[in-house]
């Protein structure tokens, strides 16, 4: 740029210092504007005109710089970065290093996304220090008394667990988002205790009321959108009102010995039924099988009846003798059978009535009149048995 050297020597002449040495350092007249310029080869000359600057100047330089560095900013890797320009949203940043127009043109804020953060419902935990202490906890039963669907009071204590999910709305949609959720938790589990009986509040059905108040909550949150998503919401506890306590504790009791009766008795029949189907069984097989033994039986007589009956129309004395030696065959090979012999004449003088009733167990018992006595009518090496046959014989 040009100095205009005509202005400055008439300043000095007015201030009484006379000429005004040029850049050169040569006493001469002032280059008109437009037809020279300094020489900045020289460094020691424009430090020294550099030093000849103010003290404010010099202020407003390093405050200008300074403003222009507090642009400069981190967004840490659990953050996201939303960035106002003039008071209205610009754009969301991610985790990383970044630069902003500084203050007042932007603005910027970096809610933590990922922190899991938690709200209490009909209680406050007590804080020891920097953690909670397990099971040291306040109630609050103007948060806790809920009335169920059959008209009984409970008590429920629970918490919820959130994160952010849209960063835009959670900031500016609502100025207290922890109070939002606070409150849309309670209304959303009290709708949905108020559908729910008190035995089911009590005993098994706590996993369905949590999974039912987890979406009741997060339609409401999304109705209000505030960028919020609901994780999990947990029952701490769930107990009657300490004046009917005792009351709930007996009715407790006796459904636990209900349960433990039905449970035996299931027991028992799961015992009983296959025993009794397995002796049923059995019963049904032997039946089955002595209906076949009988048959088989039946039909294998029938047909030896037949042959025989064959055998006899073509021989009938052959056949007629034939089965009468069978017989007597089989009779006398029964073990155990004793045989009396006689000849003729003895059996002729004998009457043919044997002592069949008490004669094998040796009671004494005298033959019949006329008989002979026992030397005369078998050996001395024979002895009297249960059954006996008499055979008579020839001269």
């Amino acid at each position: 740029m040009n100095w205009d050297w005509d202005k400055l020597q008439e300043k000095r002449q007015r201030q009484g210092r006379g000429p005004v040495n040029n850049p050169r350092g040569r006493n001469e007249e002032p280059t008109p504007p437009g037809e020279g310029r300094p020489d900045f080869g020289n460094v020691s000359g424009m430090f020294k005109r550099m030093s000849g600057m103010k003290g404010s100047g010099w202020l407003l330089l390093v405050a200008v710089g300074v403003w222009l560095l507090s642009g400069i900013y981190i967004v840490n890797p659990d953050e996201q970065g939303v960035i106002l320009r003039f008071g209205k949203y610009n754009r969301t940043v991610e985790p990383g290093p970044h630069y902003a127009l500084p203050y007042p043109i932007e603005s910027r804020f970096t809610p933590k996304v990922t922190q899991v953060q938690r709200v209490e419902v009909g209680f406050r935990s007590m804080m020891q220090g920097s953690t909670f202490q397990q099971g040291a906890n306040r109630a609050v039963p103007e948060e806790a008394s809920m009335l169920t669907g059959d008209e009984n009071i409970v008590n429920v204590q629970f918490s919820v667990q959130y994160r952010i999910k849209d960063p835009v709305e959670y900031l500016f949609n609502v100025s207290n988002p922890g109070a939002v959720v606070k409150s849309a938790a309670e209304a959303a589990m009290r709708e949905v205790i108020g559908n729910s009986l008190i035995d089911s509040a009590l005993t098994d059905g706590k996993l369905q009321i949590q999974t039912e108040a987890t979406q009741l909550l997060q339609e409401i949150l999304d109705r209000y959108k505030i960028g919020v998503q609901v994780l999990a919401v947990q029952l701490q506890n769930v107990h009657p009102p300490q004046e009917v306590s005792d009351a709930f504790k007996d009715v407790a009791s006796a459904r636990e010995d209900k349960s433990r009766i039905i449970n035996e008795a299931e027991a028992y029949r799961n015992e009983l039924l296959p025993k009794a189907r397995g002796a049923a069984a059995a019963v049904e097989n032997e039946a089955e099988a002595y209906k076949e033994t009988r048959i088989r039986g039946a039909e294998g007589e029938s047909a030896r009846f037949l042959a025989l009956l064959a055998e006899y129309e073509q021989a009938r004395d052959i056949t007629k003798k034939r089965m009468y030696l069978e017989a007597m065959e089989e009779i006398l090979s029964r073990p155990g059978m004793e045989k009396l012999v006689l000849p003729s004449e003895a059996a002729g003088r004998t009457l043919p009535l044997l002592p069949l009733l008490g004669a094998g167990k040796g009671d004494g018992a005298s033959p019949a009149p006329g008989a002979g006595s026992p030397a005369d009518t078998k050996t001395p090496d024979e002895k009297p048995a249960n059954g006996k046959t008499l055979l008579r014989g020839g001269k």
